[in-house]
């Protein structure tokens, strides 16, 4: 009875919704587990199952950004496995992990009130995983789901769904074995009133099919946040109230006095010149208004930064840039080719003052990279690291390993190039590709997918086309915008949108947009897209005057790869008994091989040499021994009765002493010995047993006046009397039997 009424008081402020969305349903629950965060969701679509959480902390008063870490992370247990590390518990945040987590924030922060400091943590945990639904844009709806049902002040709820594009047509949250075949991989999120955050990787969609896809997945996100603010009501948790600080007064006063400094500073094109005199602006404005007032010269340094945002955004409304072009000019760029000499294939790809190294390094099969999470295990064949050192923006420090942005942006740029990849049957080797910024401002992921599309053109890959990337801002104040083409980083930290479109001339390989305000329109994204495809054409034109296609050509210092089909059946003889004679193949040849499931070999050596002896032994391994065929063999052990000869890779057969020679052999001592190199010849194989009887002599010259000796004629069938009782042949001396036991 306790029991029953335990359940029935836990049980008292569960609170259930449940949603259509496509042909699945996706469930909240909420008042059951983990109550003593400020909010606590359970999302289910079907045995996949995420625990999200949300918790406050205290205030930070006068800091520059707003304290919000989105974490995502997958319990092993979530699809019954163990963690195959050393200490078998979950490590360090996977790549996946990471960038879901980076998915999550996105969509987040800008629906915080302005001025909004409080440290605030949402936390995601895939409890449980059906290997059919996906766990990431789970994780998004129910940190939405928990921050709106909590007391944090914030301006949600958000939606999220993943779209897909199979055989033409729309899916609706695919499963992972549709998203497989899919031409679109799209993960959206909004509002009801507008789609706040795009992640993308597609097939060279166009873009009138893309936004096709974003309004469906917008009519699903409304779906979705109805029925977290339905769980917000049935909860009935009240907001704790949040009152924005009154807009610092400072900010009028220097924009009348000082405007003509403030747009005279920002003026001037070059980055850190710019930098420069905007900060001696900043101190002639404090010095002149503050004089040597301290407390009121922090006041002033405050507002200035206001002072200038509202330039700037005014500047852009009006088509002044503040490098001097119009909207829609991309910044003038610098190609150069094979810039390390060692490398397979390296670019330096220069946009305005963002630039960056990208270098392109072909491997072998033993390359990939092995990816271990709540899937089955895979391996990845296409590799793409970003990094960012200090020096790329002129700052100092050390960077102790990649951060989740250069996790993020290396991921956008490797999902950009996916798609023109060859396939594997056509090109077997493991790709990398290291992008090195050298120079920063405004989007260096763009220039990896630029420069890392020419990389593998100059390193010989034979991808489909070239890609190039474009990053697109936005400055709207009411009913007046400016979208921009290819923007610098302060039209990015000043601006309302970012906007990032990858692919070829045929269509968009890879989208990512996030936006600072309430939502974007379909119109307003249509017409982004249309001028993103504008800059991206020119910047393709631009990439083709340098390199069109691939080279014919690899480096001399890449691996040189051939694939060699054979039965599967003889894979077992291949590998060899615990891996016996692949390792010798390996030892004697040079080169490297890999045996698939279904009877491709690949074999790798910078050497062509190497590659044609191992192609050899693998010929050798799978031909059939042929009777009356010649080979050339090593004798591996002698006996009495003649020579065992390895005349194929794995194959022995028997000389036997008398095949050895035409003239009369004492013993085989004398006239053979292990490792000898002969020629033989296979008169027969023994239908029975399979075994391979070999000459020597047949290939040896018959002496002159030579007399085949007589032989014993040999008994046919019937011809042998019958044994009689005690007929047995004569013992030899001390040819004793053991007794019989009784």
């Amino acid at each position: 009875m306790d029991r029953e009424a335990n359940l029935s008081a836990l049980n008292m402020h569960k609170h259930t919704v449940e949603v259509q969305v496509g042909t699945q349903t996706l469930s909240f629950e909420t008042g059951y587990m983990a109550k003593q965060a400020a909010g606590a969701v359970v999302v289910r679509t079907g045995d996949t199952m995420v625990l999200s959480t949300v918790c406050d902390g205290d205030p930070r008063p006068g800091q520059g950004f707003f304290p919000l870490m989105a974490d995502y992370r997958e319990k092993a247990y979530a699809a019954g496995r163990i963690p195959g590390n050393f200490f078998k518990r979950e490590a360090r945040p996977s790549d996946h992990e990471t960038l879901t987590s980076r998915l999550t924030d996105r969509p987040l922060r800008p629906l915080f009130p302005e001025g909004y400091m409080r440290d605030t943590n949402c936390s995601s945990f895939v409890i449980s995983f059906d290997q059919v639904n996906e766990s990431d844009v789970m994780s998004m709806n129910g940190v939405s789901a928990a921050l709106h049902i909590s007391k944090i002040p914030w301006n949600g709820p958000i939606g999220a769904v993943r779209i897909g594009l199979i055989n033409d047509a729309f899916v609706v949250n695919p499963e992972i074995e549709q998203r497989k075949d899919s031409a679109l991989d799209l993960v959206v999120a909004g509002t009801a009133d507008g789609i706040a955050m795009v992640e993308a990787g597609a097939s060279e969609i166009s873009e009138e099919r893309m936004v096709e896809a974003l309004l469906l997945a917008h009519a699903e996100i409304k779906k979705i946040c109805a029925a977290i603010e339905e769980l917000r009501v049935k909860a009935g948790v009240e907001k704790v109230p949040f009152v924005p600080a009154e807009p610092n007064p400072w900010i009028a006063k220097i924009l009348k006095s000082h405007r003509g400094d403030i747009e005279a500073a920002l003026g001037i094109r070059a980055k850190h010149a710019r930098y420069d005199a905007i900060s001696a602006c900043k101190s002639a404005v404090v010095a002149a208004l503050a004089g040597d007032d301290e407390e009121l010269a922090n006041e002033i340094k405050a507002a200035f930064s206001g002072a200038k945002d509202e330039v700037f955004r005014e500047l852009i409304l009006q088509g002044k840039r503040v490098d001097g072009r119009d909207t829609k000019t991309v910044r003038p760029i610098v190609i150069d080719l094979d810039v390390l000499p060692r490398a397979h294939g390296s670019a330096i790809f220069t946009r305005g003052e963002t630039q960056g190294l990208l270098v392109c390094t072909l491997g072998t099969a033993d390359d990939e990279q092995m990816i271990d999470g709540l899937k089955p295990k895979y391996f990845e064949k296409f590799l793409l690291h970003y990094n960012f050192p200090g020096f790329s923006v002129g700052e100092t420090g050390g960077r102790p390993g990649p951060g989740r942005r250069e996790i993020g942006h290396g991921a956008l740029a490797r999902r950009a190039l996916l798609p023109v990849l060859p396939d594997n049957d056509v090109w077997p080797y493991t790709i990398r590709i290291v992008s090195d910024i050298t120079e920063s401002n405004g989007s260096s992921s763009m220039a990896s997918v630029c420069g890392g599309s020419l990389s593998m053109m100059a390193a010989g890959v034979p991808i489909k086309a070239p890609v190039a990337g474009i990053a697109m801002g936005l400055v709207k104040e009411g009913d007046r915008y400016a979208v921009l083409t290819d923007i610098l980083g302060d039209e990015d930290h000043y601006g309302d949108m970012d906007f990032k479109v990858c692919g070829t001339s045929k269509g968009i390989t890879a989208l990512q947009m996030d936006i600072k305000i309430d939502g974007l329109s379909p119109e307003l994204m249509s017409e982004a897209l249309a001028q993103a495809r504008d800059g991206r054409l020119h910047i393709l034109e631009v990439m083709n005057e340098h390199i069109a296609t691939h080279r014919d050509q690899l480096s001399p210092f890449a691996p040189q790869i051939v694939q060699v089909q054979i039965d599967p059946e003889f894979i077992g003889k291949i590998i060899g008994k615990g891996g016996e004679t692949i390792r010798r193949i390996q030892e004697e040849t040079g080169a490297k091989l890999n045996v698939d499931d279904d009877g491709i070999i690949t074999i790798a050596s910078p050497d062509m040499k190497s590659i044609e002896a191992a192609k050899g032994w693998i010929s050798d391994l799978t031909e059939a021994p042929e009777e009356g065929k010649t080979y050339r063999g090593t004798v591996t052990s002698v006996k009495d009765f003649g020579a065992f000869v390895e005349f194929l890779p794995s194959t022995e057969g028997l000389v036997h002493i008398s095949e050895w020679t035409w003239e009369r052999v004492d013993t085989m001592e004398s006239v053979a010995k292990a490792g000898q190199q002969i020629e033989v010849k296979l008169l027969e194989v023994d239908p029975r047993t399979g075994k391979f009887r070999l000459s020597r002599k047949a290939l040896l010259e018959k002496p002159e006046g030579y007399v085949e000796p007589e032989r014993a004629p040999r008994r046919e069938d019937g011809d042998r009397p019958p044994r009689r009782d005690g007929d047995r042949p004569p013992r030899r001396d001390g040819d004793r039997r053991p007794p019989r036991r009784s």
